[in-house]
This record gives structure tokens, C-alpha cells and sequence, in this order.
């Protein structure tokens, strides 16, 4: 007979988690983990502090039960906890990813759904159209699938407007999508706008189609990490318009991918205008796009943006095709960042038509490269371009203005700007040590555990996280990813002693304009100390990147409104005395105009963020 005790345990802690749930606040009741955490922090820090409102907030709030039951399931089999994850999720406060309807909607306007599977959906359908609008809007963790939609149809419309707006890990999967289709579009307008981490997939789109039009416009902008692939798009394909319009614009980080982008198609029409536009730091990929394409044009105007430190890497485009056309018109800027890498471009091509107008590259490598048919028209390929005067101070290129300060910013009366310190990470809490101490901290198993597969947003938060931890420290640094609390507590007294106390700015007023200084405190009165700064990281439930490098002072500092002079803010602020070992192309140095080992360097303790150090 299988062992029962595990379901009887569930069943058990749903009961129990009823009953207690208006039992007016944990904090009062002393058999949950919330209580049992102060319990453990009162005896590894016994200096009589009040526990700070902010880290409290983030404590389990799981039940005795609910601990018991859990830890029970994982001490079994971690995988155990899969079939009970929704429930857990919701328990725990966790971010998890949400159960995806395998059950298609019938009808044809889809207006805020969410985390369906649309497969085989519109195939063979004649005529009509299909619209998306706000669809999965404002989701932790949308996951959408489109597989082999609208795949052999004929004059169909599929518009997404608006669709993926102000989410936080958002996974899409366009997989044979509108493959030997014909006639008809796809119009994707303010797609994937304002999201944290969107990782959107386009395989084998528009393969074998005959001229269905596709429209990005807007498509991926004003998010913190970008990143678009699109494989074996329009392959072999007949007459199809892209029109990508601006295209992963104001990104701080925009990776995308063309692979087999158009290969062996016949007259494709591909224009890339305001690509990449206003990124803070882009990568741009093009591998094999256009290959054995016949004629067809390919353009890109005003492609990367004013702010763009990135790369682009164009591999085999263009090559052995039959007179194609490619065009790049205002490629880059007047002061151009970042490396272009054409290699095979437009190799053994027939009768290539390859036009540089107003190009700017720093600098653009060319190997391989089509030996006719190429015209360079106001062309600039050098470190520093012709009527363009540097100063000696670097430019401010995507450091946002007051993300790092010198030392003496920090008196009465300075006016400065205020980063956007606001908290962007979704809302989770801890889990209990007894509890994340037997998850494994492995990408693939935890993949399984939390149905956070590798090819989805938030396995790829998961890889990231726990790569980031094993990262060997720097020189100096003492480093640990905490998983729980009491990790947390006990990576802090350890460094500190039992005399530490958490420290954070208060809320995130002020953010993004200018504030004043109001009066300065100097915690240990401003001497010299050590202290232990902890980073949210992206993950199921909460982990925190915590670190102590050593010579820093920190500092709490009220923040006034420029206008009434009023406060409005009281923020916790750490100045690194030494950046010896600092690279020398670190965000500070250049916003700040020096280089490691010269000057010191501050910054304030964003919002989520905290900083541990010896009580005054």
C-alpha cells in the first residue's frame, strides 16, 4: 500500500490554513514560520533591535502545518512536490508559472486572456481574422503557445495589439506559425511593452508562405532584458513583407537572434526601420539570413539608436543569393559605440546590389565579403569619426544619472539626481530554511520541480540566478546566495558578529528627478566599516545575492523635494572607499569620469535591496 501520509498532510494543511486564515496576523500567532524566524534572529542577534518592517514583510507565511507537510514532501522525493506546486505557490508567496489551458477558445477575439495553448488553432481557415488584445496583461509569468497556428490558411488576419504589456517573465512560443500560408498578415503592435525578462520565440514562422504579411511594430520596447529569436523565419517563402518598426526600442538590454531568417526564399521584402533603437546595451545576431534567397530587398534605416553599446554580427547574410538587394541607411550614429562584424556577406552572391548610405560603424570588420555591386556612400569606419570632437571626460553612455555618486554628494543641501531605485522584481517571500534547504539548487532538477522548463522565461531567471552564485568572488569579496532568512541572518553575523542590523532606503519616492539632501547620518559615525549588502535575485521564491567587500561607510541620508523641501525619502546610502580592483569599464567610472583606484564610488540601497552592518 502506498505510503498516505504525505496527502493526509495536505489535506490536513488546507483544512488548518482555512480555518487560521482571518486569525488576525501570524505575528501573533507563535507556530508559524514567521515567528519561528524572529525566535531564530532574537537569539543570533540578541541586541534588543526592533525588527525592521521591510525584511518582516518577506518572512514565510506558511503555518506549522504547512512547513511540516512540505518538508515531509521534499525529504521523500523533491519531484513529490510537483503535483501539489499550485497550492504550495499560493501558501508560499512564490512566482511560480501558471497551469496552461491545453483546450483552445473557439471564438476569434481573444480580449485578456491568459496562459493558453493555442495549437493547431485556425489551421486551414479561409478569410477572417483573429485579434489579441491585452492579452495576458500585467502577468508575473505568462506562458503562451502558439504551435502550427494558422498554418495553411488563406487570407487570415492575426493582429496582436497590446499583447504581453507589463508583465514579469514573459515566455511565448510561436512555433510553425502561419506556415504556407497565404495572402493575409500578422500584425504585432506594442507587443511584449513594458515587461521585465520577455523571451519570445519565433521557429519556422512563415515557412512556405506566399505573401502574408507580417508588421512588428513597437514590438518589444521600454523593457529591462530583451530577448527574441527568430529561426528558420520565412524560410523558403514567396513574396512575404516583414516590417520591423521600432523594433526592441529603449531597452536597457535587447539580445536577438535571426537564424535561417529567410533562406532560400523567393523576393522577400524585409525592412528593418528604428531597429534597436535607444537600447542601452544591444546584441544583434544575423546567421545565415537571406541565403540562396532569389532577388528580394533587405533594409535597415536608422538602424541602432543613439544609446546602443552593443554588437551586431551579420554571418553568411546575403550569401550565394540571386540579386538580392541590401541596404543599410543611417546605419548607426554620429558617435558610434559598439562593433559590427560582417563575415560572408553577400559571398558568391549573383549580381549583389549593396548600398552604405550615412554608415557608421566602431569599428566594422568585413571578412569574406561580396566584391561587387557594393557602394559606400558617406561611409565612417573608424574610432574616432571625421568632425566628431571627444571630450576627455568618457560619455555618459548608459549609466543612468545618479546611479553612482562621489562622496561628497552627500551633504546638506546638494541637489542631485535620483535614479529609478523602485523594486521591478515580483513579489514573493522567503522559505523556510527546513523547507529550501531541501530544493535542490540545480537549474534542470528545480526546472522540473517548478515546470520551469529551460526554454521559458523563468527557467532562464533560474540558470541565470544560480550561475551568478557560483561565480567565483572577487578579490576581496566574501559572497553568498542566500535561500532562506535565516541563511541571510547567519551570512551576516557571521561577517558582522551578533551586533548586526538591516538597513534599507525606505520607499522609492524621488525616483527619477531631482531631490535634495536633507541631514546626512554616518552609521558608526561615519568611520570606516564593513558591512553586507544583499541583491534580489529572479527566482521562484526569494533569493538574495549577498556580499561584503571590505573599507566602505554607510549612510542614511533624508531626502528632501526640491520644491518644498519637504522629506520624502530617507535613504540608506554605501560609498566603496576602494575600487582597485573594479574593471575599468565599470558604469561607475564612466558616469563618473575616472578609473579604478582613484576615487571612491557611492551608490544608494535600492528599494528590496538591504544593506547589514553594526548597530549604532
Amino acid at each position: 500500500m502506498p505510503n498516505m501520509q504525505p496527502f493526509i498532510l495536505i489535506l490536513l494543511s488546507i483544512s488548518f490554513s482555512l480555518i487560521t486564515t482571518n486569525a488576525n496576523a501570524a505575528s501573533q500567532n507563535p507556530f508559524t514560520a514567521k515567528a519561528a524566524l524572529i525566535r531564530y534572529w532574537d537569539r543570533k542577534t540578541p541586541n534588543q533591535r526592533p525588527h525592521p518592517s521591510f525584511l518582516l514583510s518577506k518572512l514565510s507565511p506558511l503555518s506549522a502545518l504547512d512547513c511540516t507537510t512540505y518538508s515531509s514532501l521534499l525529504s521523500s522525493n523533491p519531484l513529490s512536490l510537483t503535483p501539489h506546486l499550485l497550492i504550495f505557490c499560493s501558501a508560499a508567496h512564490l512566482l511560480c508559472s501558471p497551469s496552461l489551458s491545453s483546450k483552445s477558445p473557439k471564438d476569434s477575439n481573444f480580449a485578456n486572456y491568459n496562459n493558453v495553448n493555442f495549437t493547431n488553432y485556425g489551421n486551414h481557415i479561409h478569410s477572417g481574422q483573429d485579434s489579441f488584445k491585452n492579452y495576458s496583461k500585467s502577468q508575473l509569468v505568462p506562458i503562451d503557445v502558439f504551435t502550427t497556428y494558422s498554418r495553411d490558411s488563406v487570407s487570415h488576419d492575426e493582429t496582436f495589439k497590446a499583447y504581453s504589456p507589463n508583465g514579469t517573465i514573459i515566455t511565448d512560443n510561436f512555433t510553425s506559425y502561419a506556415s504556407a500560408a497565404v495572402d493575409g498578415s500578422g500584425d504585432f503592435t506594442s507587443y511584449g511593452h513594458s515587461s521585465g525578462v520577455p523571451l519570445l520565440n519565433f521557429a519556422n514562422y512563415e515557412t512556405g508562405s506566399n505573401g502574408h504579411t507580417q508588421n512588428f511594430t513597437s514590438y518589444a520596447t521600454s523593457n529591462d532584458e530583451a530577448l527574441l529569436s527568430f529561426t528558420q523565419y520565412s524560410k523558403q517563402s514567396n513574396a512575404v513583407p516583414s516590417v520591423f518598426t521600432s523594433y526592441t526600442k529603449n531597452n536597457s538590454i535587447g539580445i536577438s537572434n535571426f537564424k535561417g531568417y529567410g533562406e532560400g526564399a523567393n523576393n522577400p521584402l524585409d525592412a528593418f526601420k528604428k531597429y534597436g533603437t535607444d537600447d542601452k546595451i544591444s546584441h544583434q545576431n544575423f546567421k545565415s539570413y537571406g541565403d540562396h534567397a532569389t532577388a528580394g530587398t533587405q533594409s535597415f534605416s536608422s538602424y541602432r539608436g543613439k544609446l546602443d553599446d552593443g554588437d551586431s554580427v551579420f554571418e553568411s547574410y546575403g550569401k550565394l543569393g540571386n540579386n538580392p538587394t541590401l541596404e543599410f541607411t543611417t546605419y548607426g550614429k554620429p558617435i558610434p559605440r559598439g562593433t559590427d562584424h560582417f563575415t560572408g556577406y553577400g559571398e558568391a552572391a549573383t549580381d549583389p546590389k549593396v548600398n552604405f548610405k550615412t554608415y557608421r560603424g566602431m569599428p566594422t570588420e568585413f571578412k569574406t565579403y561580396a566584391k561587387t555591386g557594393v557602394v559606400f556612400k558617406d561611409y565612417h569606419n573608424s574610432t574616432i569619426p571625421p568632425l566628431v570632437k571627444l571630450s576627455s571626460k568618457p560619455a555618459n553612455r548608459w549609466v543612468e544619472p545618479g546611479k553612482f555618486f562621489r562622496e561628497s554628494s552627500l551633504n546638506e543641501g546638494t541637489v542631485m539626481p535620483m535614479p529609478d531605485i523602485r523594486d521591478k522584481m515580483p513579489e514573493r517571500s522567503f522559505l523556510p530554511k527546513d523547507i529550501s534547504g531541501k530544493l535542490p539548487f540545480d537549474a534542470i532538477e528545480l526546472g522540473k520541480i517548478f515546470n520551469a522548463p529551460a526554454g521559458t522565461g523563468l527557467g532562464r531567471a533560474i540558470a541565470d540566478t544560480i550561475s551568478e552564485c557560483e561565480r567565483t568572488p572577487s578579490r576581496g569579496e566574501t559572497k553568498r546566495c542566500t535561500r532562506s532568512a535565516e541563511d541571510m541572518i547567519d551570512f551576516a553575523v557571521s561577517v558582522l558578529g551578533n551586533d548586526a542590523v538591516p538597513r534599507t532606503t525606505e520607499s522609492a519616492s524621488g525616483s527619477g528627478t531631482n531631490i535634495v539632501i536633507g541631514k546626512v547620518k554616518g552609521i558608526n559615525g561615519g568611520r570606516v566599516t564593513k558591512s553586507v549588502s544583499c541583491h534580489q535575485s529572479l527566482f521562484p521564491y526569494l533569493v538574495y545575492y549577498c556580499h561584503s567587500v571590505p573599507k566602505v561607510r554607510v549612510y542614511e541620508a533624508e531626502i528632501l523635494s526640491v520644491e518644498s523641501k519637504k522629506k520624502i525619502n530617507k535613504g540608506v546610502a554605501i560609498c566603496h572607499l576602494d575600487t582597485s580592483d573594479w574593471s575599468a569599464g565599470h558604469g561607475a567610472f564612466v558616469a563618473l569620469g575616472s578609473k579604478p583606484g582613484v576615487i571612491e564610488v557611492c551608490h544608494w540601497i535600492f528599494e528590496g535591496d538591504l544593506t547589514w552592518a553594526a548597530a549604532d
